[in-house]
């Protein structure tokens, strides 16, 4: 029985290295950011420096849950299309102000065929009280206009409040040119 016993165990753990589990920690930098765990977890890329004073990187495990997906790293396809940065560091609503970002990952290339990458912006800007769909929408419109204009407009609720107890939990609705 032991020996039975054993041998389970040990066939799982082969089997729990070879069946593609992703774990953040194991990641190169320049497969980290935008990458999600076999857990949900989003991978977010950290720096830190060492005792030389040389810039390093390493892959986290954020407690950024992904609801519609898990086990992926990001494609080079999508990286282009929504134009954003392979070794970007933490996770920011940044490139929300940016316009240039917004054009981006409005566009059909990115918002119509990276999930990934807009689930994460979608939760992004609604942690900054801002739909996503809306803030695309607005800036089809109105090209000129960016996120801050948003906010000061009745457009935005304002900040998600403590009452919402899983900001990661709404996914981006459809959306089309």
């Amino acid at each position: 029985m032991k020996f039975s016993l054993v041998l389970v165990f040990a066939s799982s753990l082969f089997l729990h290295g070879t069946t593609g589990e992703i774990l953040c920690e194991d990641l190169t930098k320049n497969n980290c950011s935008f990458a999600i765990s076999s857990s949900g977890k989003r991978c977010v890329l950290e720096n830190f420096e060492d005792k030389k004073g040389k810039v390093e990187y390493q892959c986290r495990t954020s407690e950024v849950v992904v609801e519609i997906l898990s086990e992926y790293i990001e494609t080079d396809e999508c990286i282009r299309a929504c134009g954003v940065d392979r070794n970007a560091t933490g996770i920011s609503s940044d490139t929300l102000l940016d316009k240039k970002s917004i054009v981006t990952l409005c566009s059909p290339a990115c918002y119509q065929k990276c999930p990934n990458i807009i689930d994460l912006h979608f939760n992004l800007a609604l942690g900054e009280g801002v739909s996503l769909p809306d803030l695309c929408e607005q800036q089809r419109s109105d090209p000129d206009c960016n996120m801050i204009d948003l906010l000061s407009s009745s457009a935005a609720s304002g900040p998600v409040g403590s009452g919402t107890h899983r900001l990661f939990s709404a996914a981006p609705a459809p959306f089309s040119f």
